[in-house]
């Protein structure tokens, strides 16, 4: 399990995840819950659905 998110996707990542999460505050939906699934893809730099797809945007070393 390599790495397969790079560090942009990894703030968008963040930022989107931070926002369902809020959002699922505000309305005091369980739905805010879906914002843990990008936020912890960017924490540990892996997506599994970009395997299948064959996506890779963490940059060569």
């Amino acid at each position: 399990m390599g790495c397969n998110v790079g560090k942009a996707d990894r703030i968008i990542r963040i930022v989107v995840g931070v926002g369902l999460i809020g959002f699922g505050l505000a309305t005091k939906s369980w739905l805010g819950a879906i914002g843990i699934i990008p936020l912890a893809t960017a924490a540990i730099g892996f997506c599994p659905l970009y395997t299948p797809l064959k996506i890779n945007t963490c940059s060569q070393k």
